[in-house]
């Protein structure tokens, strides 16, 4: 079976594009792997034709961010790498098409934009159930931030009552019998 008419289950695609800096990408090393080529190899080609990837189109990530995404997963399968990963936004991806000329990175492009379309339609229609979930989120966080200082105050009752009271009152002597 020729390898570039593998089909790509759309869910395996999704699920390698990542939100990072409040953007979605994709990183090289799982674009490498859907257009069946070497991840140096694609490096390669974005480096000789770097002048069409600018800062908005792809960057790499920094110690934390790759840190922080590698703590996502249980097992990572970055463990050899020298250099950090690049990662490419939507435009970074179209624009590989460009210097990547296999039938399957064609095909595998495709199908990509495809998706973030999708994932673009998917956030516009539900837009009114995005902000819901924010106001929601907001009116939650003052709930909490009042619940704590009811707490606070309440316990500062409660150390005041520990302390040993004296009492107050007539005292009932106890007769011998």
């Amino acid at each position: 079976m020729n390898k570039s008419n593998i089909a790509i289950p759309d869910e395996v695609v999704m699920s390698k594009i990542y939100q990072i800096r409040n953007q979605k990408v994709m990183l090289d090393e799982d674009l490498a792997e859907l257009y069946g080529v070497e991840t140096k190899r694609l490096n390669e080609q974005v480096k000789r034709n770097i002048d069409r990837f600018p800062e908005d189109f792809m960057f790499s990530l920094d110690e934390e961010e790759f840190t922080n995404l590698k703590s996502q997963f249980a097992t990572s399968s970055w463990g050899g790498r020298r250099n950090l990963p690049n990662v490419f936004t939507e435009h970074g991806v179209l624009m590989l098409s460009s210097v990547l000329n296999s039938k399957q990175a064609i095909q595998v492009n495709i199908q990509i934009m495809r998706i973030y379309t999708k994932i673009r339609e998917i956030i516009l229609a539900h837009k009114d159930v995005f902000l819901r979930i924010e106001q929601v989120e907001k009116q939650m966080i003052k709930h909490d931030e009042k619940i704590e200082l009811l707490f606070n105050y309440l316990s500062k009752f409660v150390e005041k009552e520990e302390t040993p009271r004296i009492p107050i009152g007539y005292k009932i002597k106890k007769e011998n019998s």
